[in-house]
């Protein structure tokens, strides 16, 4: 007969991505036996501050488009009303959320909706994610939640399931960190990691027609996100695949990094495309390049079999002639490569990346060749970072001829390298949260203040793609003050009408302004 299970995915409007943890657990949930159901919260405007789609417009790093044209419009109904009618027409046996550090907040805001619930039906509620998993410390503190997941939880939920259904006692589920009457009984070990070629496909049933769709380069498709691997194999300090490889190996004796079959690959491509109609992939491994010649070729055959266009994200070291030609041959749409900071003693000391600027702009003329659009990741805020040091990643950005280039705040996340050394620095206290959204640093750094953070990510764009003879007016435009802010405005309309390509398209921001 089995349970039934209610996930909460707290999640802002303008990130469109459906989560495939949530669809593979529900794939898992639903082999046994169990009913799944979701409360998503990403067409809602529950918070005006958390609109990634609208900051990304006001950063200059994305192409205006068109949801609407989809039929896709945020909701204009009440949140709370809808999460209780849904809870208590559905009377889920476990509420599960899964969050992010961002999140966490939102998330619980969602969770206190379902107190009463909860209370009169003794229904326990499960928490998982990154943010679980590196601080179950502060998570389990909160009233609400009864059990805090660490890693991985594809077993754990199934497990956890079984044993409700059974009306047997939970406390010895692994990776659960499990609390009773109010306090943490027990810490349970975590088991090795799971076999990602022994995963269902995803359950995109669990899913509105309306999450699979997201914009690329200014089109809207239907596209399907796709794992080739977990984890990653590099040890970059602002990530948290450092610490998920150290956990693991600390637990388990194993590493986390694994990789699927390009026969399962295939098999979920060919799925979604004649059943569900997908018309783009995204893959989003770390670093999909992370792989031999041998997969890589086996790759670029099974491809060929697909004909959708695709997107990636990769490390300019993993770039050579062969696979961009070969890429381009199979519909590679658009990469992602992680710059991260120009600076070359900075980045090879603070963030562990110890390729040469030279080489990275010689890499990254490859793409070019080929005709492939490109974009370029940046970060600035970082812990002992300077404003002149920040101009560094200008000016290598400056080399590159990407057609889009973005920077964000660093974030200290809990369960990054950097995230210790911020604590370490004093910069931070241990239980501080991050949010990625659109706020200031949390870290108050003297020699690089929030403001000046802000500033160089308000202009970076401005700074990479004007002539330097433009600097000066530039520098004026940071200032956010009446001047500033209409110079600013200038330059703004004027890096549109030359540097991002035409659309006549709408964006969830115009949406957002008629509500």
């Amino acid at each position: 007969m089995g349970i039934k299970v209610f996930f909460i995915y707290p999640n802002p409007y303008g990130m469109n991505m459906l989560p495939p943890a949530i669809a593979i657990f529900s794939a898992l949930l639903k082999n046994e036996g169990h009913q799944v159901e979701i409360f998503d919260t990403t067409f809602y405007p529950m918070d005006k501050m958390l609109n990634a789609d609208a900051s990304k417009l006001e950063a200059l790093t994305v192409q205006p488009y068109d949801m609407e044209g989809k039929g896709i419009r945020l909701r204009t109904s009440d949140w709370k009303k809808d999460f209780n009618e849904q809870l208590t027409r559905f009377k889920p046996d476990l509420i599960a959320l899964s969050v992010t550090e961002s999140m966490w907040n939102l998330g619980m805001k969602v969770v206190e909706e379902a107190r009463e619930y909860k209370v009169e039906n003794k229904v326990p509620v499960i928490v998982g994610g990154v943010f679980p998993t590196f601080a179950p410390h502060l998570v389990v503190k909160e009233e609400l939640i009864d059990l805090v997941c660490v890693g991985e939880g594809e077993n754990a939920i199934i497990d956890l399931c079984e044993k409700i259904e059974k009306k047997e006692g939970y406390s010895d589920v692994t990776n659960l960190w499990v609390k009773k009457d109010g306090k943490l009984l027990k810490r349970n070990s975590i088991i090795r990691p799971v076999d990602v070629n022994k995963i269902p496909l995803l359950d995109l049933s669990l899913f509105g027609e309306e999450r699979l769709y997201r914009p690329m380069m200014g089109k809207v498709y239907k596209m399907l996100p796709v794992e080739t691997q977990r984890g990653c194999p590099y040890t970059c300090t602002f990530c948290n695949s450092p610490d998920q490889d150290t956990l693991y190996k600390e637990e388990s004796g194993e590493k986390f990094h694994r990789k699927k079959s390009m026969q399962l690959v295939f098999k979920e491509l060919k799925h979604f495309k004649e059943n569900y109609g997908i018309e783009y992939v995204y893959f989003w491994a770390d670093t999909f390049l992370a792989m031999t010649k041998r997969e890589f070729d086996e790759f670029c055959e099974m491809y060929s079999d697909i004909k959708l266009p695709f997107w990636m994200q990769t490390r300019p070291e993993t770039v050579n002639d062969y696979n961009m030609r070969k890429l381009s041959e199979v519909g590679l749409h658009r990469v992602s490569f992680g710059i991260e900071h120009g600076n070359e003693k900075f980045r090879r000391k603070i963030l562990d990346r110890r390729w040469e600027n030279k080489d990275i702009i010689a890499n990254l003329r490859i793409p070019e060749k080929y005709g492939i659009p490109m974009s370029v990741n940046n970060i600035t805020g970082f812990p002992t970072e300077t404003k002149e040091l920040a101009f560094d990643t200008i000016e290598l950005n400056r080399q590159i001829n990407s057609d889009n280039q973005n920077i964000h705040g660093f974030v200290p996340f809990h369960g990054t390298p950097l995230r210790k050394m911020c604590e370490d620095l004093g910069l931070i206290k241990p239980e501080a949260l991050s949010n990625l959204f659109g706020s200031q640093s949390i870290m108050n750094m003297p020699q690089y203040p929030p403001h000046e953070i802000d500033a160089v990510k308000k202009c970076f764009n401005l700074y990479v793609k004007f002539p330097k003879s433009r600097w000066k007016e530039i520098y004026r435009a940071e200032k956010n003050d009446a001047e500033g802010n209409r110079i600013y405005e200038d330059l703004r309309k004027e890096f549109v009408e030359r540097y991002l390509i035409k659309a006549d398209t709408s964006s969830y921001a115009s949406i957002d302004r008629s509500l």
